[in-house]
């Protein structure tokens, strides 16, 4: 049955996290350098980003009132970087134009899970969209180097044997990303969490319609 909570899920750093590391293991165990270093350096700079935008907002109120913008959506962007390159790396050995589709679908899939976070109200549509572009350009830029250097030969029984471990983490408990960035947020601040509360619900409330009337 076709739900919008299970799609979010998938974006999580529960399932996400370990995939970006299988990703990685894949790369080392085909003795590709020059792509592990490539994607670590992507992936975690866009983490870093993700990160820097959420605490700005939550310890200093850094953030676009227009756009309703606290943050980029830690979701969007990591499934845009991640499920793309899944695709791609599974059909590694294809043709350009399969390897390409591949990408995109991954892409698609990473889009559907960016709306979930808008239809559940967890993020406005900027945070949800620049996450997923920003993603986006994490995993294209991954491509393009992959496809200018020589192709790994990717060990199938590690990959199988990734996918089988990411499906158990799919059961696990959720990481509190956001209670680690808030209490970052406020060590590196030295504001009070009742601050740092104040300044969410405010950011709530001047992007909510008042009742009976459409939003804008």
């Amino acid at each position: 049955m076709f739900s919008w909570m299970g799609i979010t899920k998938v974006g999580g750093s529960t399932i996400m996290l370990p995939a970006a590391v299988a990703i990685a293991a894949w790369l080392l165990a085909a003795r590709a350098q020059r792509l592990f270093w490539a994607w670590c350096l992507l992936f975690g700079s866009a983490l870093l980003l993700v990160a820097a935008s959420k605490i700005a907002f939550v310890g200093w109120g850094i953030g676009i009132d227009e756009l309703d913008f606290t943050g980029f959506s830690g979701h969007a962007m990591r499934s845009a970087a991640i499920i793309p390159l899944l695709f791609y790396l599974l059909f590694q050995q294809k043709t350009t134009m399969t390897r390409q589709l591949a990408a995109v679908s991954g892409m698609a899939f990473a889009a559907l899970i960016s709306l979930s976070r808008v239809l559940l109200d967890f993020h406005s549509v900027s945070e949800a969209l620049s996450g997923w572009v920003l993603g986006g350009a994490v995993s294209l830029a991954f491509i393009w180097c992959a496809e200018t250097l020589p192709r790994p030969v990717l060990n199938r029984t590690l990959m199988s044997v990734s996918f089988v471990l990411l499906l158990a983490a799919s059961f696990a408990r959720p990481i509190p990303t956001q209670l680690l960035i808030d209490k970052a947020a406020l060590l590196l601040s030295g504001h009070s969490a009742l601050a740092a509360e104040s300044r969410r619900h405010a950011a709530e409330k001047c992007c909510t319609p008042p009742p009976n009337q459409p939003a804008p």
